[in-house]
């Protein structure tokens, strides 16, 4: 019998009063360079993980496609504000190509054409008022550093701050949002556990805990960097951007296994940063400790931070970054022994995840419709790291095209409607992020799968962007500083948004 505090998973009908958002929030929308930039070796660019994958394996993709043209965003850029501007975004997230910047993947050599490409596009919008958040590294590492081992060589926390400090040099001062890396959960789980995101490596159960330390060394080293070197500059800030899901237990008895499993996924990330002890969440290292144990390991699969490593951590970010989508079930009984291989990140976690098939889809298989999810990961962010700033840095849903996308327009104001739960209990949001501004090249699912509040033409030389219904809606929440679920768009042109 499912948790009964579960039962109603969706938030209000849509015939509620008009809700207000407080002064000085922020909207945005995000994209990543690789999604989105193509120009994959234009001006000296080499190769990276995502390149490398899509032209020795194209079909890995689901569509065969690869990102080497992608939105052409690398060429389109002007077009990319004016699209800005039309929705009178406040700010833009987009991130950085490390190959491009740097050819070599090491500062010995900068890339003056990709320097330039960055520099257009950060002036561009400085000129119309919308504010650069840039993330250094969202999944694109060069191919020559994942020939040494990736993120489970610890070398890649010098290579990553010299990469870093790089970027500070040349865009900090204009650049007042820095966000470290995307999702380091997705880059070490689905990228060198479970094989299913560039480099493809499965080595569950060890790969994926080397890959979380040195990660989070070397997010620290930059957040330090820029703290002592580059932050006064703009009076800027730096953080991280974690990726969560809510995992909803199946019956009251699965509070535990929720709970453990959010400390393997968000807990892994946050606990060092963000609790008051910092280092990994204890249950996740006496979980693995265990499993290690029992399977004649001759010490856990999971690395230690020393003391120092761990003083190191603690504190470096200035705002919670949240990437959420959807929630899950959870369950743990008897059927979970032998479920999972062994050893893997979930037999070290003795879980099981569903999601009900009643539960409304996008076209992402894995993207439910579950916004109460939302508002008690938000609520467990505030009573479990002393109520941080939040930022949510991305939040959308996919579709297979077309211009009236009511279904996303329905979970956009389904999310905030959750959102705005949460802030009216105490949580501290300060910024909202749609995925995507457009659609782009969505990694193994290549162009299958649509987050776009603007469609993109792949089929046409300029990869024409056209406004959806959703864009008209995000753009009137924007303007009005409110949602209001009544609102329908007339759709018939978009204009650029006067304040900008």
């Amino acid at each position: 019998m499912r948790c009964i505090m579960f039962k109603h998973l969706y938030t209000k009908d849509g015939k509620h009063k008009v809700r207000k958002f407080p002064d000085g929030f922020m909207f945005g929308t995000s994209t990543a360079s690789y999604q989105v930039e193509g120009g994959w070796d234009a001006d000296g660019k080499s190769e990276n993980i995502w390149d490398h994958l899509t032209h020795k394996d194209p079909c890995a993709v689901k569509d065969c496609s690869n990102g080497d043209i992608a939105n052409d965003s690398y060429n389109q850029y002007k077009r990319d504000v004016e699209m800005m501007r039309e929705m009178g975004l406040d700010f833009y997230r987009f991130s950085l190509s490390w190959s491009r910047l740097l050819p070599t993947s090491f500062p010995d050599k900068i890339n003056g054409a990709g320097v330039q490409y960055y520099n257009n596009l950060i002036n561009e919008m400085l000129k119309y008022n919308i504010e650069p958040m840039v993330t250094i590294f969202h999944w694109d590492l060069p191919q020559k550093l994942q020939e040494l081992g990736g993120w489970t060589n610890p070398h890649i926390v010098d290579w990553y701050a010299d990469y870093a400090r790089v970027v500070f040099e040349l865009f900090g001062d204009r650049v007042k949002y820095w966000i470290t890396m995307n999702e380091p959960w997705v880059i070490c789980y689905q990228g060198y556990g479970a094989g299913v995101l560039a480099p493809l490596l499965e080595i569950s159960g060890m790969a994926e805990y080397m890959c979380a330390k040195n990660l989070l060394l070397a997010h620290a080293k930059a957040y330090h960097i820029y703290d002592k070197e580059f932050r006064s500059q703009r009076d800027g800030n730096i953080f991280i951007t974690l990726n969560s899901r809510f995992y909803i237990p199946e019956t009251e008895n699965d509070l535990q296994t929720s709970n453990d499993l959010a400390d393997f996924e968000l807990g892994t990330y946050a606990h060092p940063i963000f609790s008051e002890n910092g280092d990994f969440p204890p249950r996740l290292k006496e979980l693995v400790a265990i499993k290690s144990t029992e399977q004649g390991f001759a010490r856990s699969r999971l690395p230690e931070f020393t003391t120092k490593e761990i003083d190191f951590v603690k504190g470096t970010s200035d705002f919670f970054g949240l990437n959420h989508y959807t929630s899950s079930m959870i369950y743990r009984n008897e059927s979970v022994v032998g479920y999972h291989k062994i050893p893997s990140y979930y037999d070290d976690v003795q879980a099981i995840i569903y999601q009900p098939d009643e539960w409304k889809s996008a076209a992402s298989p894995w993207l439910r419709v579950v916004p109460l999810g939302f508002y008690k990961l938000l609520t467990k962010i505030r009573k479990d790291y002393d109520n941080p700033t939040v930022f949510i840095t991305e939040n959308g849903f996919s579709t297979f095209g077309g211009l009236e996308d009511d279904d996303r327009v329905s979970y956009l104001r389904q999310y905030l409607d959750a959102m705005l739960d949460a802030m009216n209990e105490g949580s501290d949001i300060a910024a909202y992020t749609i995925w995507s501004l457009m659609d782009n090249f969505e990694w193994v699912a290549g162009y299958t799968e649509r987050f776009g509040i603007y469609e993109v033409d792949y089929e046409s030389p300029e990869r024409t962007r056209t406004p959806r219904k959703s864009a008209f809606v995000y753009k009137e929440t924007i303007r009005s500083r409110s949602l209001d679920h009544h609102y329908e768009p007339n759709t018939t042109v978009m204009t650029i948004d006067e304040r900008h």
